[in-house]
């Protein structure tokens, strides 16, 4: 697929939980779990529209990290990783654009989405969703899990942070 180690890829298509890192305005760092999804190119993640903080935090500063920790998220797997990278912000259409983008992604990692779907109208604001793109590279990568060793760390090609 795309540059990142083969068992990082893995591990992005089963966690059902990655943990976002942004920097706020006064330069600390906050996280949000978020659903991580690849296209094989990107991290795609998502988030209500709606008095969204860690939106304007990625459009003050877009230097953000994804990290994909929790076992369970990942189902058994005990790899972990971290993924850097600069984060854009996708939301001319927060009605539908999302859909496009990553609807199908979403749904083949957790396919309960379509049950939200159905109760759309129930949940109108829910749905009103910005993609957060995000362009990896950096990557560390602990095999087995075990953060006590250094990390393999591989870092994007040049055509790869270009595009």
């Amino acid at each position: 697929m795309g540059w990142l180690p083969k068992p990082v890829e893995e591990l992005l298509s089963v966690a059902l939980v990655g943990e976002l890192t942004v920097i706020r305005p006064d330069g600390r760092a906050i996280t949000h779990p978020l659903i991580p999804l690849y296209d094989g190119e990107h991290l795609l993640m998502h988030s209500s529209t709606l008095f969204s903080k860690k939106l304007e935090h990625i459009k003050a500063n877009p230097r953000v990290a994804v990290s994909l920790s929790d076992e369970v998220a990942m189902k058994g797997n005990l790899d972990r990783a971290t993924i850097q990278g600069t984060a854009r912000i996708i939301e001319d259409d927060p009605h539908q654009q999302w859909e496009r983008l990553i609807l199908g992604l979403w749904r083949r990692k957790e396919p309960a989405i379509d049950q939200f779907l159905k109760a759309r109208v129930a949940l109108p604001l829910f749905f009103e969703r910005a993609v957060i793109e995000i362009t990896p590279e950096r990557c560390f990568y602990w095999p087995g899990g075990n953060t006590a060793r250094a990390p393999r760390i591989t870092v994007a090609p040049r055509e790869a942070v270009a595009s």
